[in-house]
């Protein structure tokens, strides 16, 4: 028997209707070809995923300004010139019944050094991760103009190629996340300072998108519910910038937080962590009542939902409209449609053979280092699964004590594809 709330449909400002409460959120595929574009591999990625039940998928990181990606192997969209493989890419990932809405984005600091050793961000402040990224250079009146422009013209492109909306990455310590943060931008002119004015930089591109687009094109935002850093984008801050946003016309406010430097997003929150009895599932659940409390927008909650009584209770009582999976997609593509018709009532694998905890390496539980390798193989996991899926292969099965393997494997690959780039 279906869980009732995620089966119902949901209405969206713009008069768009996606067919049920669950949709899978951005997760960076790395898969482009050495020109920035999408492939036969993004058809057959998206194609599964897209019979899997869910209403909508959100694309991985797409870039609007191929000077500056998140990783190697993230699609670019800068013009029209790939404007077939990326039909493709839209007909592929809605051929199964879900929507398919294009993540654009802009990595501004969190751009690795083998891509671009000068990225651009609001301030010259540099990431210090194991040497990982170059010093930024601070962006001009000029830049943030132009920065502006390329996100709308990703946008009109991307409706163009036949994608059913479009998701203005606003999170996780990306450009606009570096705008929204009194960490990352120490400007002192009109696009830093006050909350209104670091909130301009999102407010001028959700404009220009809206523009491009058009009134009945689903526009969403991923925002932050808080950076979980001293002195950066807190709740209050998310709450008012979702106002101005919902008072703009957003179709949907996609909640999550953190940064490279806080990674909330695939840890969960530091009270999260240590509340070993209740283990939360929804990281940023208690953060979205609040937000709720300033808008009248959709939100959706992605981050650590994996049973069907959770994901009920956070659509029938605390406010949430819809559902966003990540992980549990990557291991099981028919997730949602299983919470939905009541073969599954959890979803997920227990990641603890990912994890370092003994030994020379995992003696210091709260070593930053044990803590950067945990991370980054996990992540590097569920990238492993997206990539075996591409190739038509079922999702593979966890292997205990696979931490050190899989970072030293993202290591490598993410060097060799951006050596790769420069020189092809």
């Amino acid at each position: 028997m279906p869980v009732s709330r995620l089966a119902d449909p949901l209405d969206l400002p713009c008069g768009a209707r996606l067919r049920n409460r669950t949709g899978k959120s951005a997760m960076t595929e790395a898969l482009a070809g050495p020109d920035d574009a999408p492939t036969q591999v993004h058809e057959t990625l998206y194609a599964r995923w897209s019979r899997g039940g869910m209403a909508l998928q959100v694309t991985g990181n797409v870039m609007v300004d191929r000077r500056y990606l998140e990783r190697p192997g993230n699609v670019v969209v800068e013009d029209r010139r790939d404007i077939d493989a990326l039909k493709r890419w839209a007909a592929a990932g809605k051929s199964g019944g879900a929507q398919i809405w294009m993540q654009i984005s802009h990595p501004g600091r969190q751009c690795p050094i083998v891509v671009n050793t000068r990225p651009l961000s609001p301030s010259a402040e540099k990431l210090r991760i194991l040497g990982l990224f170059g010093k930024p250079r601070q962006m001009t009146e000029a830049d943030i103009e132009d920065a502006i422009g390329r996100y709308a013209t990703t946008a009109e492109v991307a409706k163009e190629a036949g994608f059913d909306g479009v998701q203005i990455h606003g999170a996780h310590g990306y450009l606009i996340s570096q705008f929204l943060s009194p960490i990352t931008n120490r400007r002192g002119d009109q696009w830093g300072g006050t909350v209104e004015n670091r909130a301009r930089f999102l407010r001028r591109v959700y404009a220009a998108v809206r523009a491009a687009v058009g009134p009945a094109f689903p526009v969403a935002v991923k925002l932050n519910s808080a950076d979980f850093q001293k002195g950066g984008f807190s709740l209050e801050d998310s709450a008012q910038v979702a106002a101005w946003l919902d008072a703009d016309g957003i179709d949907l406010i996609e909640l999550s937080g953190g940064t490279y430097e806080q990674m909330s997003f695939v840890n969960g929150t530091e009270d999260e962590q240590r509340d070993s009895t209740k283990r939360r599932e929804a990281y940023f659940l208690d953060y979205a009542r609040e937000v709720r409390k300033a808008v009248t927008a959709p939100i959706m909650v992605t981050g650590g939902f994996r049973t069907a009584e959770a994901m009920e209770e956070a659509l029938t009582e605390d406010g949430i409209d819809m559902i966003g999976l990540a992980r549990p997609l990557c291991t099981d593509p028919d997730a949602a449609q299983k919470l939905m018709d009541g073969t599954k009532s959890r979803v997920g694998i227990d990641e603890g053979g990912l994890m370092l905890g003994t030994g020379a390496l995992g003696a210091n539980t709260k070593s930053w280092l044990v803590n950067l390798v945990n991370t980054v193989s996990s992540v590097e996991y569920y990238a492993w699964q997206m990539t075996r899926m591409s190739r038509g292969e079922a999702p593979q099965t966890i292997h205990r004590n696979s931490a050190v393997g899989t970072f030293l494997w993202y290591l490598t690959g993410t060097t060799l594809k951006g050596v790769r780039r420069k020189f092809t």
